[in-house]
């Protein structure tokens, strides 16, 4: 992601969408001050020459491919706002769209799609389809690297490993790859065992006989297994034991929303909206950034909206916010860990060692902690609660993708009731039964995953 230099962040985000065009608008400046003066032929020559300089330069562009990218990013509300007031997801955004103006023969993305709603997440998909420069894309959203990849390469071990297709495409030759080189190691194990034991009989009936031929014989295939190129046993991947047990069902009806409206501050989100839950589902809250998902979230997790909010017997939910937080950022992980955790400290340790918190990494201060690691610790947290409702808000945020595939498998055995915000469309269509979408501020239901909902959203 190209980021804006220092000098340039005290200044207004058209600035920031413009600044690659410094050398179009020069040319501009001088055409504008000959325009005034055209009476003689030298001027007209100038001046012509100079319309041909910008209109090779692209000049005539520059607000056609400003307008796209703008309507594309939905960015022409913050056109005259300074920089330095926008949040950390506005600036990816605005970066973004600059970068997409700039139009480069080769485009370097770093998670390009943090922050970006679902439909520009769509615009921009459909805007890198039909680019026409190379892009090397890092990225853990497997929906976005489905539509856009057509190569994939896999960093591991020290070597890579080049998949000509998509994630999905990925998927499939990654497993075809990992069977056939268990079967190629499976095969020279038995090969080598078969050698050792070739050896061991000829050595026995050279000494039995005196016969050196045995002996020579023996040393050949001794020589043949010291060249041998020993193939490594493939790892296994390292699996979270992400084992979502409840210790007492709720009710049939798990959460009623009844004529609720929220406001922030003379901003009204969410307008008499009614939904219902029951125990068992399974269902994704999405909505455009800005809309109170995760307003909504907090107002059932509190006892603010008590005639409005209502949540069925013997409720116990489990909890994982947007921004991860713990109540004392400067105790280690172990201490932390300890608050929901009841057995031994080796158990406990054991335990954290399952979630790859190892030896002396569990002494470390939880504010030293990276995104991925703050998750797994509060997944470690929420499945010692053993609640009967989980309400997750954006719970992919900061985990890579392995990781991703085992909370989805751990979610999809899960017997409690499952309510979720996510932008992960991946993630959405392998767990959601059923989506609410907020559109104008109120909620929309579909009975299906993101696919069902994309094809039957109102527009």
């Amino acid at each position: 992601m190209q980021i804006p230099p220092k000098e340039n962040n005290d200044c207004l985000v058209k600035d920031i969408l413009m600044r690659n065009f410094k050398e179009i608008f020069e040319v501009e400046k001088k055409m504008h001050e000959l325009e005034s003066n055209l009476n003689d032929e030298k001027s007209l020559m100038s001046y012509g020459k100079l319309e041909e300089q910008y209109e090779k330069m692209g000049g005539y562009k520059v607000d056609e491919k400003i307008s796209k990218v703008c309507h594309g990013f939905k960015i022409y509300d913050m056109l005259d706002r300074n920089y330095n007031t926008l949040s950390g997801g506005e600036k990816t955004i605005v970066n973004l769209a600059s970068l997409m103006i700039l139009n480069p023969d080769i485009l370097l993305l770093d998670e390009p799609t943090n922050h970006l709603d679902i439909d520009t997440l769509e615009w921009f998909e459909n805007f890198l389809r039909n680019y026409k420069g190379t892009i090397l894309i890092s990225s853990h959203d497997r929906y976005f690297l489905d539509k856009v990849a057509t190569k994939v390469v896999l960093i591991a071990h020290g070597k890579e490993d080049i998949y000509c297709g998509n994630y999905t495409y990925y998927l499939k030759e990654s497993e075809r790859r990992d069977l056939a080189e268990f079967e190629q190691y499976k095969n020279q194990q038995k090969q080598i065992e078969a050698m050792k034991e070739t050896i061991k009989k000829l050595r026995e009936w050279g000494s039995r006989g005196d016969n050196p031929r045995f002996f020579k014989r023996a040393h050949c295939i001794e020589r043949r297994l010291e060249k041998m190129e020993v193939l490594e046993k493939p790892e296994k991947k390292k699996n979270l034991p992400l084992d979502f047990v409840i210790d007492e069902r709720s009710g049939k009806d798990v959460l009623t929303v009844e004529d609720l409206s929220i406001s922030f501050g003379s901003r009204e989100l969410l307008s008499h909206i009614n939904f219902h839950l029951q125990y068992g589902e399974k269902v994704c809250l999405m909505g455009k950034n800005g809309t109170g998902k995760s307003t909504l979230l907090k107002a059932i997790l509190n006892s603010e909206y008590k005639e409005n909010i209502i949540l069925g017997s013997h409720a116990m939910i489990g909890y994982i916010p947007q921004e991860i937080h713990f109540e004392n950022e400067k105790e280690t992980i172990l201490e932390v860990a300890r608050h929901s955790f009841s057995g031994t400290e080796t158990q406990l340790r054991a335990s954290l060692a399952k979630f790859f918190f190892y030896g002396e990494n569990v002494k470390k201060r939880v504010e030293s902690l990276s995104g991925g690691e703050k998750v797994r610790l509060k997944l470690f947290e929420l499945i010692q609660k053993k609640a009967n409702i989980l309400i997750l808000d954006e719970p992919t945020n900061h985990i890579d993708i392995d990781t991703k595939e085992m909370l989805e498998e751990a979610l999809k055995e899960y017997q409690g009731t499952l309510f979720f915000v996510s932008h992960d469309r991946y993630f959405i269509n392998a767990l959601a039964e059923r989506v609410l979408n907020i559109e104008d501020k109120s909620i929309v239901s579909y009975l299906g995953n993101y696919d069902f909902y994309k094809e039957h959203r109102k527009e």
